[in-house]
């Protein structure tokens, strides 16, 4: 279950499609949410990655922590 506030205008947007189309307000919020999900993940995944890095390794680290030749 989640509720949300939007603000005005996008919730007039969402009502008048909702009654021009016959589908419910739920309809679209959640058809909006799936196609733009992954785009949000990948966005702010990366910024929480930048602003709290973990181990960093180099090339020559990680070739012999796995025992690799050039």
């Amino acid at each position: 279950m989640l509720a949300i506030r939007l603000p005005e205008e996008i919730e007039k947007r969402l009502t008048d499609l909702a009654a021009r189309t016959g589908r419910t307000k739920t309809f679209y919020a959640k058809e909006a949410i799936l196609e733009h999900l992954d785009e949000i993940e990948d966005k702010y995944l990366a910024i929480n990655r930048l602003e709290t890095p973990g181990k960093r390794w180099t090339l020559d680290e990680l070739e012999q922590k796995l025992d690799l030749e050039r």
